[in-house]
């Protein structure tokens, strides 16, 4: 994401380069599917955990003694994290996780649109086009 913010930069500096907006319009499109491929993953271990009520977040402890709902609290010494709040820390790291790789897939489309746009590909190109003559002309 960072570097496709630094291409889209370099771009808005130098509109005539082709190179730039063949790197811009690869490098967007790459980080576009990536975040929304992270989106997906993230959505899906939400919903997985909430179904759950968590205990596949302390599946890999070997305690019998551990409830079958995840955020009843105990402490045991055979997992070795502490089990008492990893529901709700799950839950609260992910919701956010989840916003930002959705708004990061959104720019890079929008990123990945001017691309194309300044390529003179897609239905806007030619008025943008036209509206670049008028404007230097």
């Amino acid at each position: 994401s960072i570097a496709v913010g630094i291409v889209a930069i370099l771009v808005s500096h130098n509109l005539s380069r082709a190179a730039l907006h063949w790197t811009l319009l690869s490098a967007s499109l790459l980080n576009c599917l990536l975040s929304t491929a992270c989106s997906v993953g993230l959505a899906l271990a939400i919903a997985l955990t909430v179904h759950s009520r968590g205990t596949h977040l302390v599946r890999g402890c070997n305690s019998t003694a551990l409830p079958a709902d995840a955020r009843a609290a105990i402490a045991t010494n055979d997992c070795p994290f502490n089990t008492t709040r990893i529901y709700d820390t799950a839950l609260a790291l992910w919701f956010p996780s989840m916003l930002l790789a959705v708004t990061e897939a959104v720019l890079s489309g929008r990123c990945c649109l001017v691309a194309l746009i300044l390529r003179g590909i897609g239905p806007c190109a030619r008025s943008y086009d036209k509206e670049q003559v008028r404007a230097t002309g």
